[in-house]
């Protein structure tokens, strides 16, 4: 069986005998309907939990639109424009209008990006914003502790309404929902709080109930008061195929349900060695990003098995605080222990991945030099084939395969 994996702009090819080969994991076919702006449309139309938003907001109101960064997939440019024919119709101002990029702990975007993410017409009709961590409203505390400390323009609109894609994220379960507000337009000392949390076990992909920190961020959210969502899932070439609209957690949970529906994955058993990646580049830029790919494949391995990693990262590590942390360790267990009593953003993906190796071997493809793949615990290799035939060697001839073409997207859990 030949199995082609993407790998920064082109692509690394692996031959596993049809023997042990138990499958390749890709995303379900996207059933007919709407997509693009009009699956927004139709969302807006029929909003879940919630009146139409015209008649959620009142003339005279000043309403704050959160919406994703520059590091973000969500295609704000389609959708802003029928959230606005709405207001407008609700005869909200536009000068009553702010739409705030909801930094977390990113850099600031430049105006191009800003114009890029609005789309020319709300870039031009309202003004449009970066969150500042610097001035922020404390609202109150959670039960786990974290402060709800909001970008200002936020904490005083009258309306609040919050836009995002759903994706699976390693330890909040699901992106979107109240996510943007936590950790998007909240402080660096609130957003470490949060994700403090990502050591339980209950903290991972695909989980909501039971979840500290879906459940954190959407207390910060009660908290604050979110009046809307509009939440979008896109199919793997980032265009919108569904689209949730109206209260924060009855919509953004019919959202998660249609993401699974796509790209939750039934697995008989966990596979000796999985083969993942992350389908390519932009995605495999760096292990920060690659990672991603990693902890969606933990769940398809069995206990002693082996993740073969595939993505390029020929720019390396990716951030500094992760590149720090790792140059510490002097063992993986050291960076779960670090992360539990000295949570930093960035050190927290050396931690994620250093929990995969409790339970896996990681060989890593990639362009990145051996000795700075060995300094990540990792074991070093250039070319896929190579590191499947050494896996093998390791765990038997008769070794299970999976494949994960698409790691970063597509996961896995036993049926």
């Amino acid at each position: 069986m030949k199995l082609e994996f993407g790998f920064g702009c082109g692509v690394q090819t692996v031959e596993v005998p049809e023997a042990n080969y138990t499958g390749c994991l890709q995303a379900n076919p996207v059933p007919a309907g709407p997509v693009g702006e009009e699956a927004v449309r139709r969302a807006l139309d029929a909003p879940i939990g919630a009146p139409c938003l015209e008649e959620a907001v009142h003339a005279g109101e000043t309403v704050a639109i959160v919406t994703s960064d520059i590091t973000r997939p969500c295609p704000s440019w389609q959708i802003l424009p029928s959230v606005l024919d709405r207001l407008y119709a609700a005869e909200i101002r536009q000068e009553d209008i702010t739409l705030v990029f909801a930094l977390g702990s990113h850099r600031k975007l430049t105006e191009e990006e800003k114009k890029h993410l609005a789309g020319d017409r709300a870039y031009s009709e309202i003004r449009c914003i970066d969150s500042d961590p610097g001035d922020c409203v404390h609202l109150g505390t959670t039960d786990a502790g974290t402060p709800v400390d909001i970008f200002r323009p936020v904490a005083e609109a009258d309306r609040v309404i919050c836009l995002g894609n759903i994706e699976y994220h390693y330890f909040a379960g699901y992106s979107g929902g109240a996510k943007a507000i936590m950790p998007g337009v909240s402080t660096r000392e609130a957003i470490q709080s949060n994700h403090s949390m990502m050591v339980r076990d209950e903290a991972c992909a695909g989980r909501l109930e039971g979840n500290p920190i879906r459940e954190d961020i959407e207390q910060a959210g009660q908290i604050l008061g979110i009046d809307y969502i509009v939440n979008v899932v896109l199919d793997e070439h980032k265009k919108i195929v569904y689209a949730a609209a109206g209260d924060v957690i009855k919509a953004h949970r019919a959202g998660c349900a249609f993401l699974d529906t796509l790209y939750s994955k039934t697995i008989e058993r966990k596979a000796d060695i999985v083969i993942v990646s992350q389908g390519g580049a932009p995605k495999d830029l760096n292990l920060y990003q690659t990672q991603k790919a990693l902890d969606n494949a933990k769940h398809a391995v069995r206990d002693g098995g082996i993740v073969i990693l595939i993505g390029s990262c020929r720019e390396g590590l990716g951030e500094k605080t992760f590149e720090a942390w790792i140059h510490d360790a002097k063992a993986p267990h050291d960076l779960i222990d670090r992360v539990r009593t000295d949570f930093k953003l960035g050190g927290h993906k050396a931690a994620a991945i250093a929990m995969v190796l409790e339970h896996a071997q990681v060989y890593l493809v990639s362009e990145m030099p051996d000795e700075l793949v060995r300094a990540c615990f990792l074991r070093p290799y250039h070319d896929a084939q190579t590191a499947l035939n050494d896996a093998f060697a390791v765990l038997g001839s008769d070794a299970s395969v999976l494949a994960m073409p698409y790691g970063g997207s597509t996961l896995p859990h036993l049926g």
